[in-house]
């Protein structure tokens, strides 16, 4: 039986070496975007914020949100002005759980960068012992929300960043009729920063629109069996003629 010479050692090392930092990285990518959940159901719409990389962007509802301070826009100008009325934090009576799930996380070559697929299904509303008191300006039923994330993420000085959070929300319905009777949800902002002081950088024309529509969001990594890419046999019929 012949002995494994240093250089078989080595390699074997370095394989193994490399193994392991790909699934640490997979692993602080899940904990980022988990965490990413955790603060948004609670409003901390700053902490958010600061999980973004300088350059990070959002891609929300046919909007672009640039850089940090297009990010800082849109969570703490738009979403905590009208959830919370400026705290940042949670209001009393008002749920709104955004859990993290069904994750797919993809580490590129070097280990410094990754994207990852997440699902989030949203729960909120308003309780009655809050309708009187409460001073933000959402809605005062319950809803549900379905979406999915395809995310980019950056190593930046041995910290895990945002680079891209690209969410689209695929179903929309209220507790008590369910979203078969939700009528589609329409575009979401109309004009652009400045003239619109909370909205996006640039407006976005991907064609997508809510359920009943069912388009494939697209995936980021090929099939796992046979490495290509899915793409759907007719997205024409996922949609309403």
């Amino acid at each position: 039986m012949s002995l494994a010479t240093d250089t078989d050692v080595a390699a074997r090392v370095a394989e193994l070496a490399q193994r392991v930092a790909v699934l640490e990285a997979q692993q602080a990518v899940r904990r980022l975007q988990h965490q990413y959940g955790y603060y948004l159901d609670k409003c901390l719409y700053q902490e958010v914020v600061d999980l973004f990389a300088d350059d990070g962007e959002v891609r929300f509802c046919g909007g672009l949100f640039r850089g940090k301070e297009g990010v800082q826009r849109l969570y703490v100008g738009r979403f905590r002005q009208r959830f919370t009325a400026g705290l940042n934090g949670p209001r009393f009576g008002f749920l709104l759980d955004h859990p993290q799930h069904q994750d797919v996380v993809t580490v590129a070559p070097d280990g410094l960068s990754a994207q990852g697929r997440f699902r989030s299904m949203m729960q909120a509303g308003l309780h009655d012992d809050a309708k009187d008191t409460f001073p933000g300006t959402a809605s005062m039923d319950q809803w549900w929300e379905g979406g999915i994330y395809e995310n980019r993420y950056v190593c930046d000085d041995g910290v895990w960043k945002i680079r891209l959070l690209n969410y689209r929300p695929v179903w929309h319905g209220q507790f008590t009729t369910g979203w078969a009777h939700q009528k589609p949800m329409s575009r979401f902002f109309e004009k652009t920063y400045p003239e619109d002081p909370l909205g996006p950088d640039e407006l976005l024309d991907d064609g997508y629109e809510f359920f009943p529509n069912t388009q494939v969001f697209p995936f980021h990594y090929p099939h796992p069996v046979t490495g290509r890419e899915v793409i759907s046999e007719d997205d024409d019929a996922a949609r309403h003629a």
